[in-house]
Parts: C-alpha cells; sequence; structure tokens
C-alpha cells in the first residue's frame, strides 16, 4: 500500500494552468495534512508558489538551458528525493517521461500523455466536454481523496501586498487587456471604449507583464478617462493576484489573469472571443461574469486562439458588447 507522504505535483504548461494547478496543491494537504508537498512548474510560473504554506519546495524546468538537457537534470533530481506519489497535471511527453521514469510508488495522469502506459492511474481529458480543467485535474487524485472540487488559491504575503497597499486606498478596476494570441484578445478600441465607461472618481489600472506596457500605453494615451495607471510590467504575479481581490471589477481576457482573479475569489468579467467556457477554463470566483458573441458559426475557431483571425472580421471579438461597472 501506498503511503503518500512525498507528493510531486506537475504543471509545466502555461500560467493559466500552473495557477489552476494550486487546486490540487490545496485538496491533497486537505487530505495529506503531514505530507511534504512540492510543486513543478516551468521557468517564469516559479513566483505564483514563492512562500506558499503548504509547499516544501518548488522545482523548475528550465528549457532555456536546453530542454533534454534539463529534462535529464530534473529526473535526476526527482529520483534524488524519492517522491512516493506524482500526479501529473500535464499531457504530453516530457512530463510523461519523469512521471514514468520517477521511480515513484504512485503515479497518476492522464491517457493522452504518451508515457501513460506506465503510470498506475489514468483518466481521461476533454476539451469542450463542459467541465471546468479543475474538475478534470480532480480526476487525477479523486481516486486517492474524493470527489469535491477545491478552488484554486494563491497566497500573497505580507510584503506583497504592504506594496500594493498604497493603490488601494481609492475605488479602482483592473484591466488586463493583452494576451499572448490575438484572437483571444478583446480588441484594443473595446478597451479604450471600456476605460471610457468607467466613472471618472474611479482609477483603472491596467496590469501585465513588461511586453504588454506598449499596448497599456496606447490604451491610456486614447481614453478620455482622466486617471489611469499603468501597472504593467511593475508588479509580480502575486501582487497582481492581492491589487485584483480589492478591486471593484476585474476585466480580464481568456487568459493568464482570468485565472489569477480566480485564484482570489476576485471580481471578474471574463471576455471571450474566439474561445468558449465550454472549453473548461471560466472564471471560478463567486462574483464573476462572462460576455461573449454568441451564435457565430466560425466560434471557436481552436483552443488556444490565432496570430490574426482566420476569416478577416474579428467578430467574436468587434461584436462583443460592454459591460457598465455597477
Amino acid at each position: 500500500m501506498v503511503t503518500h507522504k512525498n507528493i510531486l505535483i506537475i504543471q509545466t504548461a502555461f500560467i493559466g494552468d500552473a495557477i489552476l494547478a494550486s487546486s490540487v496543491v490545496e485538496k491533497m494537504h486537505q487530505f495529506f495534512p503531514q505530507a511534504k508537498i512540492s510543486i513543478l512548474v516551468r521557468k517564469g510560473n516559479e513566483s505564483l508558489y514563492q512562500e506558499h504554506p503548504f509547499l516544501t519546495q518548488t522545482l523548475v524546468w528550465n528549457k532555456q538551458d536546453g530542454k533534454y538537457k534539463s529534462l535529464f537534470q530534473l529526473l535526476k533530481t526527482i529520483r534524488k528525493q524519492k517522491f512516493d506519489t506524482i500526479i501529473n497535471l500535464h499531457r504530453y511527453s516530457s512530463s510523461g517521461f519523469l512521471t514514468a521514469f520517477s521511480k515513484a510508488r504512485y503515479t497518476s495522469g492522464y491517457d493522452k500523455n504518451p508515457f501513460s502506459f506506465l503510470f498506475d492511474n489514468k483518466s481521461k481529458h476533454k476539451i469542450g466536454d463542459g467541465r471546468h480543467e479543475i474538475e478534470r485535474y480532480n480526476d487525477l487524485i479523486e481516486s486517492i481523496t474524493d470527489k469535491t472540487i477545491v478552488k484554486p488559491k494563491l497566497y500573497p504575503s505580507f510584503k506583497q501586498f504592504s506594496k500594493i497597499e498604497p493603490l488601494v486606498a481609492q475605488a479602482f478596476v483592473c484591466m488586463a487587456p493583452s494576451s499572448v494570441w490575438f484572437t483571444k484578445q478583446l480588441p484594443k478600441d473595446k478597451w479604450i471604449e471600456l476605460c471610457n465607461s468607467i466613472p471618472k472618481e474611479t482609477i483603472i489600472y491596467l496590469l501585465g507583464g513588461p511586453a504588454d506596457k506598449s499596448l497599456c500605453e496606447e490604451i491610456k494615451n486614447k481614453s478620455t478617462h482622466s486617471t489611469i495607471k499603468i501597472l504593467a510590467g511593475d508588479l509580480s504575479l502575486l501582487e497582481s493576484c492581492e491589487l485584483m481581490k480589492h478591486a471593484k471589477m476585474n476585466y480580464v481576457n481568456d487568459s493568464g489573469p482570468l485565472h489569477l482573479a480566480s485564484a482570489g475569489n476576485s471580481p471578474t468579467t471574463a471576455f471571450f472571443c474566439s474561445t468558449v467556457p465550454t472549453y473548461g477554463f471560466y472564471p471560478l470566483s463567486y462574483n464573476s461574469t462572462v460576455i461573449e458573441v454568441n451564435n457565430l458559426d466560425c466560434k471557436p475557431c481552436g483552443l488556444h486562439g490565432y496570430k490574426t483571425c482566420p476569416k478577416n472580421n474579428f467578430r467574436c471579438g468587434n461584436e462583443i458588447k460592454l459591460p457598465l461597472l455597477k
């Protein structure tokens, strides 16, 4: 019988996936409170789990060091730590290799993984079945826990709250206008229109990474709203998560900031352009709304979106009706 005392959770996909993985951290801690729990994420996402109260450590896969060289180094590290349980939330061969050859006594992952034939427990993963991704995550641990779904949660520290404390003194909203994929991003003119609709006494904070600053500057320069502050590139992921908790509303695309809002149970308005909520990545906050254009024969056009609209009209973004701030 396997005792789950030394657990590794693997999610080396994008930032949103790494945030949602916190739901598994939460539940494994609930069921195995004395266990040592570690998480493996890709380089760039490790700050999400800085000083996390339930984690012993955060392992990082840095593919920039050489994809296969770093993978074998990671395997060596994983074997050395003698994990008895590995939960692999990632569906691809790199994580499957680490899981299958980890020497862990119990391994669980998706049947789509090329190495799944070596896993002890396998679950199906189907995008578009209407279930949220955290429900599909729970399938991997249900046999050693139960059917209850636990929401994702991140833990900004007091130091991180201290940094954003001056920003929350006055009523504000947050907007995260950018996305890696053009067709998942509400059009720039829509963001400008949304800014102009916000009451003048409400501050607008524009969030994102360093690469998003230029878009934020365009939106600010073309908006008539008098108090827009660009924070893109100035806040860490956990600082952004903490800030979003205190906002009157957070306006996001189907992208990473949506899941930051979910992890903080923050008020959320999510714009779904080329993708659809039934893919399983909709907001989980109690106060959340999804806005999209329905009944388009071309929507959804892909799981991750595209650099340009395949039909050259981008109706799924251009025809979105913007909400009024209550």
